[in-house]
């Protein structure tokens, strides 16, 4: 270190440097060098101009490392680099597309999830009024989740003066105050979508309450609202009314009613406060159209349509030809003695229902909002037109049309009478469409009513193990049964005109606790509670070992976790007097699953001599009886009792769809393979 004073005489200390002994500084006494004489000198042969450095260094220059950058041992490690680089982006990107393209589309929440349909007034009642409410339901939605329940359907709440418990709708944009406000639904469904829930409302298309301002309009003769109805010139006398055709209501009697003020008939299929509206006439389609956009811009996730098939009157209004040729005329007064040519499904219905699909597709554009269509029409007999339902391969409808054979179940209970009943579907459903699977609605009487106790386990087996998506009445994952009703206490009109098709018995409030009027109100309700309720309820049977609810939820569980349940191939194996057995398989998938349902009598089933292929002890993955599960079963011998169930797990060495003994006995909507070591599925195998 060293000092030097400055011109001011003050010290400044410079120190820590380093000494370059190659440095010299010109001044006094310093010989100055010639500039032309080189600063560095060069070996013979090399020019001034050539950089002899031997490796490269931090910081060289530009020129130094472009001149080593071209040598071979730095430039080809780089090329090397930089093509295996682009090879594994390409490989990547390939391999990525390959998955995209190979992989089947992924299923919805509705074809996931069983759907699971509340009757309002029934379900929880939160201002004790004696009737369920919207926010009775909200505070309900954990319960859905304890039953791995993610699709909820609820029957009508719009605005309405009840005679037909809300399918007489007065306001298509309003709540019925019974039910709640518009604050209420939109609260439910904010809940329901912050707990991963799905929300299907009833959509009532066919026609209005009596009450609703079009209505009034029309009868009235507003010239825009005329023709929203079906009017037609009939004859009023001292003696009755001559209507124009012989339509039968299906509450009964006519299907027109006589109104004064405009001094015609309008029709109505259903009670005459029930009007039908004219579809023929392009403004009501534009209303029911913004009705749906309505309700999709709240966020509702699906609807289930309404009485589809009564859409349609044909123009002509011919009389519809008797079930019996030999009645007469003026006798007939039932529904089901005449033969609904002219009434039902006739031409021109399917392009209303494609066109609201098309409105709902605009909707289902946002990843995981899909928007479900399903269709409610009873066709007995008639299973082609249930079909059409589901649309053409160029042109979608429904997701599904409600599937209700299954509801005949109790009148040929039996192996071969469940056989009968899906097979009817799965044999005519239109290849590569979903098939859906209900025993009880709002409309039927309860299926552990028709069959017995002994048998809900096993029906509910049943629907949780076929393929598709099954729906569930509230109650039944309980084993909830019909109640008593008697004539004076009688609430449905359509019970009011013939007793024997009374449906309050299957509309009594839900089931919860052993508390006064099952935990469903604290005050009164709407109709009576059954009374096996303080043993039948869902905190019992909470509580209780391999319950029907604890049974419902194993399953539940089970349909999702194991991808032959719920997208694999079904094959039909074995149907008898006593057993419907059926085989769920997948291609690739480790697992595959017997599932023997006896619907009859005790017995013992050779399965090995059905199924060749079949390991000879087979693993109980699940059974109606608590006892079973976890042990091995003989296939050559498989014993059941009555209304026993039974899920068997199994390694598959040949499967079945590919046995040709079966190939009209297989059954998939959507084929795909697993690939065991990435853990995928594909396509196209």
């Amino acid at each position: 270190a060293m000092s030097k004073e400055d011109l001011n005489g003050s010290v400044i200390e410079l120190k820590g440097g380093l000494e370059n002994a190659g440095f010299e500084e010109y001044g006094e006494g310093s010989q100055q060098q010639d500039p032309s004489a080189p600063a560095i000198a060069l070996s013979p042969g090399v020019q001034e101009g050539d950089y002899t450095q031997i490796r490269p260094y931090a910081g060289m220059p530009k020129e130094v490392l472009l001149r080593y950058s071209s040598q071979a041992r730095y430039r080809l490690p780089r090329e090397l680099l930089f093509w295996l680089s682009v090879l594994c982006t390409v490989a990547l990107v390939t391999l990525t597309v390959t998955v995209v393209a190979l992989s089947p589309r992924c299923l919805s929440w509705w074809q996931l999830s069983p759907v699971y349909q509340i009757y309002p007034r029934s379900f929880q009642d939160s201002d004790n009024d004696g009737v369920g409410d919207l926010k009775g339901i909200q505070s309900r939605l954990d319960y859905f989740q304890y039953l791995n329940v993610k699709a909820i359907w609820i029957s009508p709440f719009y605005k309405s003066p009840m005679k037909d418990f809300g399918y007489d709708v007065e306001d298509f944009r309003a709540i019925d105050p019974i039910f709640g406000n518009m604050e209420d639904f939109e609260d439910l469904l904010a809940s329901m979508h912050d707990k991963g829930l799905k929300l299907i409302m009833d959509f009532i298309p066919n026609h209005t309450s009596d009450k609703h301002i079009w209505f009034q309009m029309s009868r009235n003769g507003t010239e825009k609202y005329k023709d929203y109805y079906i009017w037609h010139d009939c004859q009023n006398t001292s003696n009755g009314t001559i209507y124009p055709n012989n339509w039968v209501s299906v509450f009964g009697n006519s299907a027109w009613e006589y109104d004064p003020m405009r001094n015609q008939c309008y029709l109505h299929q259903f009670l005459k406060e029930q009007p039908d509206l004219n579809y023929r006439n392009p403004e009501v389609m534009k209303e029911m159209m913004d009705v749906i956009r309505f309700w999709l811009e709240k966020g509702v996730d699906g609807f289930r349509v309404d009485a589809v098939k009564h859409l349609l009157e044909a123009q002509h209004l011919r009389n519809e030809p008797q079930v019996n040729s030999d009645q007469p005329p003026e006798n007939i007064s039932s529904h089901v003695e005449l033969y609904h040519d002219y009434t039902t499904t006739q031409l021109g219905l399917h392009t209303i229902l494609q066109e609201w699909r098309a409105l709902m597709d605009e909707y289902s554009r946002e990843p995981g909002r899909y928007r479900f269509m399903v269709t409610e029409s009873y066709d007995e007999g008639e299973i082609d037109k249930s079909m059409m339902y589901y649309g053409t391969p160029l042109v979608k409808e429904a997701d599904f049309p409600f599937n209700f054979y299954l509801i005949d179940l109790p009148d040929n209970l039996s192996g071969n009478g469940a056989f009968k009943l899906v097979d009817l579907w799965m044999s005519n459903m239109p290849k590569g469409k979903w098939p859906n699977w209900v025993v009880g609605n709002h409309d039927k009487s309860r299926i552990l009513s028709r069959t017995g106790k002994e048998y809900i386990n096993v029906i509910n087996m049943l629907l949780l193990t076929l393929p598709g998506t099954p729906t569930t009445y509230y109650g039944e994952e309980i084993g909830m049964e019909n109640i008593n009703v008697s004539v004076s206490e009688i609430q449905d009109p359509l019970g009011k005109f013939n007793i024997s098709e009374n449906r309050d018995p299957a509309r009594s409030p839900m089931q919860w606790d052993s508390t006064e009027n099952a935990g469903f109100s604290k005050n009164k309700t709407w109709l009576s509670v059954h009374p096996d309720y303080v043993t039948v309820n869902v905190e019992a049977q909470k509580a209780e070992s391999w319950s029907v609810l604890q049974q419902y939820r194993a399953l539940s569980f089970l349909r999702e976790s194991e991808l032959p349940l719920h997208r694999g191939w079904t094959c039909f194996v074995l149907s008898s007097r006593d057993i419907f057995a059926f085989v769920r398989e997948l291609d690739g998938y480790p697992r595959a699953f017997l599932i023997v349902l006896n619907l009859a009598n005790r017995t013992t089933t050779d399965l090995a001599s059905v199924l060749p292929d079949l390991p000879a002890q087979l693993s109980v993955r699940m059974s109606t009886r608590d006892s079973a599960a976890g042990q091995s079963r003989q296939a050559a011998r498989l014993e059941t009792e009555r209304g026993e169930g039974l899920v068997l797990e199994y390694t598959a060495t040949r499967l079945v769809h590919n046995s040709p003994a079966f190939q009209d006995k297989c059954f998939v909507s959507e084929k795909a393979c697993y690939q065991s070591t990435l853990g995928i599925l594909y396509k196209n195998c």
